[in-house]
């Protein structure tokens, strides 16, 4: 489960879509960047491979929740 989610627009005073996201997943920080069109883009550690479904998952949802209302 993904815990301490942020987000914050990656352009100040523009209307351009892209996050940059931040997240704690089973104790480890990740963080990367959310494309308009749903991609990740992950910083420079990547979560697990067996977990990266679930974890995009999730954050497409917190996404569609804080953003996308």
């Amino acid at each position: 489960m993904i815990t301490h989610f942020q987000y914050k627009a990656l352009f100040k005073k523009a209307n351009l879509p892209g996050w940059r996201i931040s997240f704690y997943f089973r104790g480890a920080h990740y963080d990367g960047i959310y494309h308009k069109n749903g991609q990740i883009e992950w910083g420079s550690v990547p979560p697990p491979s067996e977990n990266e479904t679930d974890i995009q998952s999730q954050i497409h949802e917190l996404m569609l929740f804080h953003v996308y209302d």
